[in-house]
């Protein structure tokens, strides 16, 4: 009798924190741009709050992103490789022309909508003067269409961008646990989730504290985690009843994997408590000024299931049993990266915050709302 020896090599992971960043803020990119549509493009008097706040999350992140994504790439100069060698039939080549006409798209819109405000500060003095003379292009005002055509044109790239960053993992078919259609779709609704907590955030620590908005917020939330509740258990139906992989591969990851199913339990727990903390703001008012926090937790959400799925499902082996540990780098590549990342996020809105009066773009006013200015309702934080 002959016996056959089988070498299955080990590989290390493809895609770096770099890739979860990425994932991260141009959800957060989109989500917020969707939530900016009622405010921003269709002047929806009771979204205009919202709007400002949005609009500030979308153009920032939309800046960003694309830098963590070109951090991925590992030799971040070989990009223009997707445009000199184009491939129509690779979800990632494409993404490579959506996401420049969506980031172009974003930024242009953020200047038409600042541009009014800060054309009122020509006058003042220091570099803010300075800018707000310049950035505008002239004393023109602003044409209403303007804002809409190219707030139009941004949601279309967008779905562009939602698409292509979902479909580019889904359609992998060597990872079990990546190859299913629902996954798009969670990515969409986290993406959703993380966008409305960012604006909870940026509520609060802008110093607008606007109670609508923050209402308007939770309600995205909770509306999210239902939708998500929903696709998660249409996913699990359809994996039980037809043998789907990616059920499979979960559901043997969590049984053998002790950290697993820590995720698990930590990601089923956060979000029932994000649920049921949101649901209780919206029936007892009093709780409100501490909804920034779970503006927090509802990023948390948002960023770990990313992290969940494109860097946990790595260590599952594809050509041997077990699992393949992986254990976070500290340096740029870890958690370097991941910190420096969202450092270079909050240093755009701080200089956007600088030279930028985007709190009165949209008839908006400079100082925190006061309760008149919102038909009486309380300002809580």
């Amino acid at each position: 009798m002959q016996s056959i020896e089988l070498i299955a090599p080990r590989y290390g992971i493809a895609w770096y924190p770099w890739a979860v960043q990425y994932f991260f803020l141009i959800a957060l990119s989109y989500a917020s741009l969707w939530l900016a549509v009622p405010g921003v493009i269709f002047g929806r008097e009771n979204w205009k709050a919202a709007g400002r706040l949005a609009l500030l999350g979308a153009v920032s992140t939309a800046i960003v992103a694309p830098i963590t994504l070109l951090a991925d790439l590992h030799q971040p100069m070989r990009f223009w490789h997707f445009y000199a060698y184009p491939n129509p039939t690779s979800w990632m080549a494409l993404g490579s022309f959506f996401l420049p006409l969506y980031v172009g798209a974003v930024v242009v819109l953020g200047w038409l909508v600042w541009r009014n405000p800060m054309r009122a500060h020509a006058n003042a003095g220091g570099v803010q003067g300075w800018l707000a003379r310049i950035v505008p292009l002239g004393q023109w005002e602003t044409p209403r269409w303007a804002v809409v055509l190219v707030g139009l044109a941004a949601v279309v790239f967008s779905l562009g961008v939602m698409i292509y960053t979902g479909a580019e993992v889904a359609i992998l078919k060597a990872r079990p646990l990546w190859h299913t259609e629902y996954l798009p779709a969670m990515f969409l609704i986290t993406g959703l989730i993380g966008a409305a907590g960012l604006v909870v955030v940026l509520n609060r620590f802008s110093g607008l504290r606007h109670p609508r908005a923050g209402d308007q917020m939770l309600t995205v939330i909770l509306v999210s985690l239902v939708l998500a509740g929903l696709v998660v258990a249409g996913w699990l139906a359809q994996g039980l009843t037809m043998n789907e992989g990616s059920v499979a591969a979960a559901i043997d990851s969590v049984r053998n994997n002790p950290d697993w199913r820590g995720l698990a339990y930590w990601n089923v727990v956060v979000g029932v408590v994000l649920f049921l903390g949101a649901g209780l703001m919206e029936i007892f008012g009093s709780l409100r000024g501490t909804r920034w926090i779970l503006g927090l937790l509802a990023l948390h959400v948002a960023w770990m299931f990313r992290w969940t799925v494109l860097m946990e499902v790595q260590t599952v082996a594809r050509n041997s049993a077990g699992f393949q540990h992986y254990a976070i780098d500290p340096g740029s590549q870890g958690i370097l990266g991941i910190v420096g990342s969202f450092g270079l996020w909050l240093a755009v809105v701080l200089i956007i915050n600088m030279f930028v009066p985007w709190r009165t773009a949209l008839g908006g006013r400079d100082e925190a709302e006061i309760p008149s200015a919102v038909q009486g309702e309380p300002n809580y934080g």
